[in-house]
């Protein structure tokens, strides 16, 4: 899988970056290659945002560093240059460090950067070294012609780059694949034509031909023409399924499961001992790419395995890392908790409906409560009880409401409900443990 380990940004969001960057007068930071004002990257990280692209300062700091070795590397000769899109961006680095040169001539500096006479023919490499390795060997290549060693490690937050070539099959045909289907090919790194689904009905295939995803009713026949698989079906179909595509799994690929409770133990002992195996729990509104979801690493699966996953899912919503013992947490907050918020909403809408409003209005206001408060906690930043705390006046409507809730306990019964949908994820994943010997090759 090592034509895999690149690093990611989506075309229009890295150009709109380097609009963002120039407008901030990038050039007049510049001090060799490195940015005297860091200030700079938290004002682009707020317009980014406002733009509706979600980076953090650190992710468009190691953006822009990415950037700028393969903007040297390409001015010094160097006959490969690893960022595969760098002359989609070419023009826009070379303006920005013509303008920094000029300002730092102007002001009487010498730190601007050093301009190379001769240009070459812009070549790309498609053969990777480890992901570490591969940006701080491009920086150190340019030790003849600076003082400046560049080292750029890699950032956890950022995604890698995918190969074009990357085939990705979901065994399953439901709402999870569809939701996970459409945030992969949302990015249009990764074409219709390089994903598969399976199912043993076509009942739900036509979504799935309408996103230009090609559909089989053969599990082994997905396994065997795709890299990385996702196994979204019911937990107690995981031991059929996985007996049955066993034999066609290989060392290349990386089989991520979203099966409800189904442990990694369990996987790893239903597939060959060398498989990389993730476990993966997302929610319902996957299908609108405003999802959470977390996954977990098998004990074969490396960092990079993990970076890739997550940079598949970027556009699906929220993506998180963590220990196995969170996935079946997750699933009772996550998973099973929007059936909760559902169920809130729900009632919201009837109480306005008692007191005389349209079902219709009602549940529509509903709906935009729910998700502008979501938004605002997201986005804000703030704990829970400080937003409500703000929203309260001395003896106003809220309090007064809020006491009702609480003298209904609707804080325990949400606490306990989390507490037993984790519970009922767990028994499934006891349940769907294998009996028969561990099958190893």
């Amino acid at each position: 899988m090592a034509a895999m380990k690149k690093y990611f940004w989506d075309s229009e969001e890295t150009e709109y970056m380097l609009k963002v960057l120039r407008e901030l007068d990038i050039a007049k930071h510049l001090d060799g290659r490195k940015v005297r004002n860091l200030k700079l990257f938290k004002v682009a990280e707020k317009r980014m945002k406002q733009a509706g692209y979600h980076r953090s300062i650190d992710q468009i700091r190691h953006r822009w560093k990415v950037l700028k070795t393969s903007y040297y590397s390409w001015n010094n000769n160097q006959q490969t240059v690893k960022l595969t899109r760098f002359p989609q961006y070419a023009t826009t680095m070379q303006s920005i460090m013509d303008e920094s040169e000029t300002w730092s001539r102007s002001h009487g500096t010498n730190s601007g950067p050093v301009r190379i006479r001769n240009r070459h023919k812009f070549i790309v490499h498609d053969e990777e070294t480890e992901d570490s390795e591969e940006e701080a060997t491009a920086a150190q290549s340019l030790h003849d012609h600076s003082t400046v060693d560049v080292i750029i490690k890699t950032d956890p937050e950022t995604p890698p780059e995918m190969d074009s070539n990357l085939r990705i099959g979901f065994i399953g045909a439901g709402n999870m694949a569809y939701g996970i289907a459409k945030g992969v090919l949302q990015s249009g790194d990764v074409p219709p034509t390089n994903v598969k689904v399976s199912a043993p009905s076509a009942r739900n295939f036509g979504r799935f031909q309408e996103l230009g995803v090609a559909v089989t009713h053969s599990n082994a026949e997905l396994v065997s023409s795709c890299d990385l698989v996702f196994v979204a079906v019911k937990p107690h179909l995981v031991t059929t399924i996985l007996s049955e595509i066993t034999d066609h799994v290989t060392p290349k690929h990386i089989i991520v499961s979203v099966a409800a409770g189904v442990t990694l133990a369990t996987l790893q002992g239903l597939l060959p001992f060398d498989t990389v195996v993730l476990r993966l729990m997302p929610n319902l509104p996957c299908l609108v790419q405003q999802g959470a979801l977390l996954f977990s690493r098998g004990t074969r699966a490396r960092q990079e395995d993990g970076d890739l996953l997550r940079s598949l899912l970027q556009h699906c919503g929220l993506v998180e890392e963590g220990p196995e013992a969170w996935i079946d947490i997750h699933t009772g907050l996550s998973g099973s908790g929007v059936a909760f918020v559902y169920l809130f909403a729900e009632a919201l809408a009837e109480g306005a409906v008692k007191m005389g409003m349209p079902s219709a209005l009602a549940h529509s206001i509903a709906a935009q409560t729910v998700l502008g408060a979501g938004q605002l906690l997201r986005d804000s930043g703030k704990h829970p009880a400080q937003l409500r705390s703000e929203v309260c006046t001395p003896g106003g409507t809220t309090i007064f409401g809020l006491h009702a809730m609480e003298q209904g306990g609707v804080r325990a019964a949400t606490m306990t409900a989390v507490e037993t949908a984790t519970e009922r994820a767990r028994e499934l994943g006891r349940k769907s443990a294998p009996t028969a010997t561990e099958n190893r090759k």
